[in-house]
């Protein structure tokens, strides 16, 4: 099951108490004080790692705490530090103080860690009071308290391309067709109810990693069907890609198009402004005056549409280059390209089949 929020308390352990003794052997008068310190308590660090694609574990595992540090002892000797605890989660992850609201950390990058809470310091033994005019201490003192929190744990999917539009427009399709990610399609509305990540490959050019994003409807930004609660997976996408039905049994498609960009411009105003491309999908279908009316509109506004058959193949080459030449021009894309053979996409009249697929990372 996909979980993408959970909040968890976090306890961190407490320090060790420091001990009160005197030495006491045969033949060694005057032996004087020699308690040991107590240990330190243990950490808490939350790590990204690749490894993980939920917060499933952290859903139903809520409260973690650390290793209390040992107690001194006599004969100077110190207490055991407690052990740190380590919680890994996926890699997007936004740790905030549900308190008080503090962001703590985005985790975005594998193996990157932020200490949440800390270990409360272990108590100094009577061995270190003693002084020349106070040979004979006998105070110690108790280790602290480790800290404690509430967190709230959220996942943002981390990915390059994010797919919108209406239920039933064919973004599971899509999906499944350029990668080897397995959502579920069906022709009634709402098939996709969790987000799906898919990586595309295409020859030696490079790679990208495409999220489809479950069907938004007119209120989503105010709750309405599945609301707000994935339209954060698209927050850290480079580029959208607005998947419209132009089939002539289909809704009006710039009405379609107004609808999903009125909800992206009520929850963030700024998706709005990200590079975004129209596929206009299911041309393989009779589609009558939707595609013109779409491409006219299209032209008007300056954004690129690509015509497209999410089922039939049709199209879904062309886009998939351009998409990859757009990321190129991204600042900070990780997409890996080679030499130039995606920049004059536009002039290619065939479409081999070079789009490998890759195995979703769902």
């Amino acid at each position: 099951m996909f979980v993408d929020e959970a909040r968890i308390r976090v306890r961190a352990g407490d320090g060790g108490r420091g001990c009160v003794s005197f030495r006491r052997e045969a033949h060694v008068p005057r032996g004087g004080p020699d308690g040991g310190d107590g240990g330190d308590g243990g950490n808490i660090y939350v790590v990204a790692s690749r490894s993980y694609r939920t917060l499933g574990d952290q859903k139903y595992r809520q409260h973690y705490r650390a290793e209390h540090g040992a107690h001194g002892r006599g004969k100077t000797m110190h207490g055991r530090r407690g052990a740190e605890l380590i919680i890994s989660v996926p890699l997007g992850t936004t740790i905030m103080d549900a308190d008080t609201g503090e962001l703590l950390a985005d985790l975005i990058d594998d193996e990157q860690r932020v200490l949440v809470v800390r270990g409360g310091r272990g108590g100094r033994g009577n061995a270190r009071f003693a002084t020349a005019t106070r040979q004979t201490p006998r105070i110690a003192q108790p280790g602290q308290k480790g800290q404690e929190r509430l967190l709230q744990l959220t996942l943002k999917l981390l990915a390059d391309i994010g797919l919108v539009g209406l239920p039933n427009a064919g973004k599971s399709a899509l999906l499944c067709r350029i990668s080897a990610a397995q959502s579920k399609v069906a022709e009634y509305p709402f098939t996709t109810l969790t987000p799906h990540l898919g990586t595309v490959e295409i020859d030696s050019l490079g790679s990208f990693v495409v999220a489809d994003i479950p069907g938004l409807i007119e209120g989503a930004a105010a709750g309405a069907g599945l609301g707000i609660r994935f339209l954060r997976h698209i927050e850290r996408t480079r580029l959208l890609v607005h998947v419209v039905d132009v089939s002539d049994d289909a809704r009006d498609p710039l009405d379609a198009l107004f609808v999903v960009e009125g909800e992206l411009q009520a929850f963030d105003p700024g998706l709005l402004d990200r590079p975004r491309v129209i596929a206009a999908n299911k041309i393989d279908l009779p589609h009558g005056p939707h595609l013109a009316a779409l491409s006219a509109h299209c032209i008007e506004r300056g954004i690129r549409l690509v015509p497209i058959s999410a089922v039939t193949g049709e199209g879904v080459e062309r886009l998939i280059r351009y998409l990859a030449a757009q990321l190129k021009t991204v600042h900070g894309s990780q997409l890996t390209v080679h030499g130039s053979e995606i920049a004059d996409t536009k002039s290619q009249s065939s479409e081999p089949s070079t789009v490998n697929r890759q195995r979703s990372t769902l």
